[in-house]
C-alpha cells in the first residue's frame, strides 16, 4: 500500500510561499506539484484540505503584498470581526498611490494616501488599523453596508475614528463618515439586526436598545430581544434562517410567550419585512409605541 505524502506541520494549516518551503528543505518542487497542495497564486500554496474561506485568501494574498500595502476595506473589517457583506468577495487591499500592484481577480486594490500609524499587524497580516478601516468604510461604502461592518468591529473605538475624521476633514465624504459613526452600536449581533435598527432610525422611530434583557418583577431574566423599547414594553425580533430549526423554534415560542405574559408586544420580522417592506415595518412599530406610550 502506498504511503501518504509527508505533510510538514508548519505548512498544514495556512498558505505558504512555495519557494520558501523548497529553500528550507520542507518540500521539493516535485512535491509541490502533487495533489496534496493547492496552488492559489503564483508561488503561494495551501494544503488541499483547508477550506478556501475569505480569511485564508487574506492570508494567501498577504504573503505577496509589497511593503507599504495592507489588507483594508471590507476584508480588514472581516479580520477585525465583522461578517462578510457578500459571499466569496475579492480581498480588498490598500496601497500608496505610487505603488504598483499586479492585477488579480482575487484582489481589489484601492490606491490612497496611507498615513503614519494607519497600518498594523493582525494575525501576522498587514492590515489597516481599526480606526483607518472605519475611516475608509464610512466614506467609500453605502451607508447601510458601512454601518453593518462597523457594528461588527466590536473593538472599534468610535471616538478615535471620529478624531481621525476630524483631523482629515478635507478628505472626501467625511461628513457621511461622521453620520455613520454616530449610528454605530457594537451590540448588534447580525447584519440584519443592523438593517432593522437603521430603518427604524430613518423612519424617525425612537432609538431602541439592542440586545435588551427583559426581567420579571423579581429580577429574573425572561429573555433578551434584538431591539427593545422598554418605556413602552415593545420588542422587535429579526427571524433569520437559524430560527427555523426545531429546537430553536421551540425556544423562541417559549420566550415570546413569556415576554407577552409579562406585558410586552413582540414583533417578529423576516428578511422580506426588512428589505422589501421597510416603511410598513417601521410604521407597525411606531404605531404600537404611540399606542402604548
Amino acid at each position: 500500500m502506498p504511503t501518504s505524502p509527508r505533510v510538514p506541520a508548519s505548512l498544514a494549516h495556512a498558505p505558504f510561499r512555495g519557494s520558501t518551503a523548497v529553500a528550507e528543505g520542507l518540500l521539493t518542487k516535485t512535491m509541490l506539484r502533487s495533489p496534496v497542495w493547492r496552488r492559489l497564486l503564483p508561488d503561494v500554496y495551501t494544503h488541499h484540505e483547508l477550506p478556501l474561506d475569505h480569511r485564508l485568501w487574506c492570508t494567501a494574498i498577504g504573503l505577496i503584498l509589497p511593503p507599504g500595502t495592507a489588507i483594508g476595506g471590507p476584508s480588514a473589517a472581516h479580520l477585525w470581526g465583522a461578517e462578510l457583506l457578500h459571499p466569496d468577495p475579492p480581498v480588498s487591499v490598500v496601497a500608496p498611490r505610487d505603488a504598483w500592484m499586479n492585477r488579480h481577480p482575487r484582489v481589489s486594490t484601492h490606491h490612497t494616501v496611507i498615513g503614519e500609524g494607519d497600518l498594523t499587524v493582525l494575525h501576522g497580516l498587514p492590515v489597516t488599523t481599526l480606526e483607518r478601516t472605519a475611516f475608509d468604510l464610512g466614506r467609500r461604502l453605502a451607508r447601510v453596508d458601512s454601518l453593518i461592518l462597523l457594528d461588527g468591529m466590536s473593538a472599534l473605538d468610535v471616538g478615535a475614528a471620529a478624531e481621525m475624521a476630524r483631523q482629515r476633514f478635507r478628505w472626501p465624504e467625511t461628513a457621511r463618515l461622521r453620520e455613520v459613526l454616530g449610528l454605530v452600536d457594537s451590540r448588534a449581533e447580525s447584519p440584519m439586526e443592523t438593517r432593522l435598527r437603521l430603518l427604524m432610525h430613518d423612519a424617525g422611530v425612537p432609538a431602541p436598545h439592542p440586545q435588551f434583557e427583559v426581567h420579571d418583577h423579581r429580577g429574573r431574566l425572561i429573555g433578551r430581544v434584538d431591539l427593545g423599547w422598554p418605556f413602552a414594553q415593545v420588542a422587535a425580533e429579526y427571524e433569520g434562517d437559524h430560527h427555523r430549526g426545531r429546537d430553536q423554534f421551540r425556544r423562541d415560542i417559549a420566550r415570546y410567550s413569556a415576554l407577552r405574559e409579562a406585558g410586552w408586544t413582540v414583533f417578529q420580522f423576516t428578511a422580506n419585512d426588512v428589505l422589501r417592506l421597510p416603511r410598513q415595518t417601521a410604521l407597525r412599530v411606531a404605531a404600537e409605541l404611540a399606542r402604548r406610550s
